[in-house]
């Protein structure tokens, strides 16, 4: 058989392979669903707290640098290796592999942990934007006082029954989602869902922008002072550049698994960078203007989405219809997140254990549900008990965050660019050579070889307090 031959048997293999187990029908809905797992809260929430807290306009700078040295190879490799296999995270891992014998499987397997372990805490925080949503209806937060704005925080995160429930709330949403399927599921909503994002953004911009004294919010954003860097705000953009990016955790090696043959890899997942930067820097649009209009601390960190914004808004007229769509918005960005994590261990059951998928997505959310009830419930009933000094929120938190995804990312890019090797990664990255990007593939496995392993493995020891 010839290379053309086999080229061609390939194709058809990957075909069948994808109208077996489902894919995205689209290469808009696969750069749709892939955004909407990297733009998440991460997004609304914890960019804006990192740059409040890191001194703005230079941190964004550093973190864009970071992003295109360490989040997008990763990303890129993901991608190549779950599209190859046309598995999910673990089996791609064995199908990829040099030898059976080898056990990079376990890239797959933290990776899978690590989503769940995200989605334990991730869903309890994205139940608190869901409840937001309905107390901004009732108006209960519009008050421009801080102090009320946090209380009304403390009194939800404080009551077992509601954290319970909110994040109940979320998993049944999410698993209703998922049950439809790849295309029907994923892929359709992340068509409605990303635009409608872009929209309600564009609206608290405008209305943002619109403040007197908004000007400084802006020069904050986009006046870099380097003076405020230091190796510590270095160290927190390359970590949120990872992080916001859904890598190391089998989101992107899933998700891969799904794209279609003719899609460019290198291409889309570059539009998804920029997209997902510009949906961060248009959340820094709409809250540090804001911020600075009505005299309030850009440093607020984590608290700045829950305790601060409901109070700058409460201060505009028909602040109570701004602050709904805000939650919106963030309501739905962070569905698009929650997707491709619950996704991944989805994937694992449907096809390592042969479960209907609807079995598979049942059986993910009652376990959700129950080491979930761990970290909802770590600001009330279970406050007082501690796992090596951090309640189970904080420890799902870092153990995902500070070790299962960097030690992901940095074996996966050990893997692609010592074990995998070039060849395979040039095959995957070219479309069989359909597309004439050499060059830049050689570039971005150099990267991949060299630079990004070092990089991430800096961010894992600062992530295990190394230094």
């Amino acid at each position: 058989m010839t290379v053309s031959d086999q080229e061609k048997q390939s194709g058809k293999t990957n075909a069948a392979k994808m109208l077996q187990r489902g894919g995205f029908a689209t290469a808009l809905g696969a750069l749709f669903a892939t955004l909407g797992s990297a733009v998440g809260l991460g997004n609304i929430w914890k960019f804006p707290s990192e740059t409040g807290t890191s001194g703005g306009a230079a941190f964004i700078i550093v973190y864009l640098l970071a992003t295109l040295l360490v989040g997008l190879p990763v990303m890129i490799s993901e991608i190549a290796m779950g599209r190859s296999a046309r598995a999910n995270a673990i089996e791609t891992m064995r199908k990829v592999s040099p030898s059976k014998k080898q056990p990079w499987w376990l890239i797959g397997a933290g990776g899978a942990l690590a989503a769940f372990l995200i989605m334990a805490f991730y869903t309890e925080v994205a139940g608190w934007v869901f409840a937001y949503i309905f107390k901004s209806i009732s108006g209960s937060l519009l008050s421009t006082d801080p102090n009320v704005t946090s209380q009304a925080f403390a009194d939800l995160i404080s009551n077992p029954w509601q954290a319970l429930l909110w994040q109940w709330v979320v998993l049944v949403v999410i698993t209703i989602i998922i049950i439809r399927g790849v295309s029907r599921g994923i892929e359709a909503t992340a068509k409605r869902l990303i635009p409608l994002l872009f929209v309600l953004l564009l609206i608290v911009d405008i209305r943002s922008l619109t403040l007197p004294g908004a000007v400084e919010g802006l020069k904050f954003l986009f006046t870099p002072d380097f003076s405020k860097l230091t190796g510590a705000t270095i160290l927190a953009a390359m970590g949120l550049a990872f992080f916001k990016l859904s890598i190391g955790m089998g989101t992107m090696i899933t998700y891969g698994s799904y794209w279609k043959d003719d899609q460019n890899i290198p291409g889309t997942t570059t539009r998804v960078m920029l997209a997902d930067l510009l949906v961060s820097m248009l959340a820094g649009i709409a809250i540090f203007p804001a911020v600075f209009a009505f005299g309030l601390q850009a440093d607020a960190g984590p608290s700045l989405l829950f305790i601060t914004i409901p109070a700058v808004f409460a201060s505009m007229p028909f602040g109570g219809v701004f602050m709904v769509l805000f939650f919106v918005l963030a309501a739905v960005a962070a569905t698009g997140a929650m997707l491709s994590l619950i996704e991944v261990p989805v994937a694992f059951l449907n096809e390592q254990f042969n479960l209907p998928r609807a079995t598979g997505a049942i059986i993910t959310a009652v376990l959700l549900a129950l080491i979930g009830s761990l970290a909802a419930l770590s600001s009330s009933v279970l406050a007082d008990v501690t796992v090596f000094g951090k309640n189970f929120f904080d420890l799902f938190d870092f153990l995902s965050s500070n070790i299962l995804l960097p030690v992901g990312g940095f074996f996966i890019t050990v893997f692609v660019g010592w074990f995998w090797g070039y060849d395979k990664f040039r095959q995957v990255l070219t479309n069989r050579g359909t597309l004439k990007n050499d060059k830049l593939v050689r570039a971005i496995f150099l990267l991949i070889k060299f630079i990004t392993p070092l990089l991430v493995l800096v961010v894992l020891l600062n992530g295990l307090g190394v230094f």
